[in-house]
């Protein structure tokens, strides 16, 4: 379908479920400060930013000319948000130059592998690369009509997905029950490379760009997924939060990482299995720490809990949460206000984002790795109730 008549389906539910249901006044009070806070107008000019910092040969890339293969799907990603493609909208020619980067006969290789392995940065950590391109090119190749192209798109992301599943990890893990199952992460680098090394950020990158792929109608072994959401509950603690790495040690309470149980949730709503256990007690975490999750403050590697907590949300919504909660006897007590919602989580976030927004510039610079990882996360976060591309839609 093109884009232009999928902008206008949007368009037109958008503007029937206004008509038919009136928000509720929290919702409405969350949109009325979204207006206030011209978050289209921050969206302009932070992809103004990207685009003007785009290379001459379409790739982009973070502090030191480090991950150019992540920064390139990320910032493409960001454009895609927006509504354009490669043959129409405002920012199309970023996007074919992204692609084009992609596609160059000189980058590709011959295993499958997108990462640009003479990069020392990227030579030691090119699973990243391999799922956050794979994320992007699998949702230009959804909307794209050109034959050729879809063809080369189509061949780099088969070669690119059989070397993603390759690359996973593979261990037995034994259920609290007895049952033993097969469980697969990824390591900053394949399993054969890193000694099956498995590592949790990697494993939601890589699961995440297995998803989107699976979304545009590339072939996705059903065990490889499996064996990644295994992987995930076996990283599980009691406490729901995800741990760091099973290969370096039990899923104990304690070694919980928020970001990384941010992240989960993601893989756990591709499937709208919101309502399943494993989700559930992952939301439970975030919401009995929600210090960490709707804080303030800057927190360690916010830029990347964030990322994936605010797509967490926006799955959620706002009435997804009470659904999921409804027969514990701890939420018939819980005031509405601290439910976990899409709306609670703008209120927080938003005006954050807008203020910590380079006024000259358009872009954002806080975190370590670089504006072009800032911009491209909160680009992310401000375009998601656009709905657009499939991988983060409800």
């Amino acid at each position: 379908m093109p884009r232009s008549w999928l902008l206008a389906v949007v368009a037109a539910g958008v503007v029937g479920a206004v008509v038919a249901v009136p928000s509720s006044p929290t919702v409405q009070a969350a949109d009325e400060k979204k207006k206030k806070l011209d978050v289209e107008g921050a969206v302009e000019k932070g992809l103004e930013y990207l685009k003007k910092d785009q290379k001459q040969d379409g790739h982009w890339e973070a502090q030191g000319g480090q991950y150019p293969t992540t920064m390139t799907a990320l910032a493409g990603m960001a454009f895609l948000m927006e509504g354009s493609t490669l043959k129409e909208g405002k920012y199309s020619d970023q996007i074919t130059k992204a692609v084009n980067w992609f596609l160059n006969a000189g980058r590709q290789q011959p295993n499958g592998k997108i990462g640009d392995v003479r990069n020392p940065t990227e030579s030691t950590r090119y699973i990243y690369g391999q799922g956050f391109g794979i994320m992007f090119l699998s949702s230009v190749y959804g909307e794209e009509e050109d034959k050729e192209q879809r063809e080369k798109l189509e061949k780099l992301l088969t070669k690119a997905v059989e070397f993603l599943c390759k690359a996973q990890t593979l261990k037995k893990h034994k259920k609290p029950e007895g049952k033993e199952v097969d469980i697969g992460g990824w390591g900053y680098v394949s399993a054969q490379d890193g000694g099956n090394f498995d590592e949790g950020s990697v494993t939601i990158t890589a699961l995440q760009g297995l998803r989107a792929a699976r979304n545009a109608g590339i072939k996705v072994p059903k065990e490889n997924i499996e064996r990644a959401v295994n992987y995930l509950e076996a990283c599980t603690t009691p406490k729901g939060g995800i741990i760091y790495s099973y290969t370096h040690g039990q899923a104990a309470a304690g070694q919980e990482r928020p970001p990384l149980t941010a992240a989960a949730i993601c893989c756990g709503f591709a499937a709208g299995q919101y309502k399943s256990e494993l989700p559930k007690k992952w939301f439970k975490y975030c919401r009995d720490n929600e210090n960490i999750f709707l804080a303030k403050n800057r927190q360690a590697h916010d830029e990347y809990q964030t990322y994936y907590f605010a797509q967490a949300m926006y799955a959620l919504g706002d009435d997804k949460y009470a659904e999921m909660f409804k027969n514990e006897d701890w939420f018939k007590n819980e005031p509405k206000e601290k439910w976990l919602t899409w709306s609670r989580f703008k209120n927080v976030y938003f005006e954050q984002i807008l203020a910590n927004q380079d006024k000259t510039t358009g872009g954002w610079t806080g975190g370590y790795i670089g504006p072009v990882f800032a911009t491209g996360v909160n680009l992310t976060i401000l375009q998601l109730d656009k709905g657009i591309l499939p991988i983060y839609q409800k």
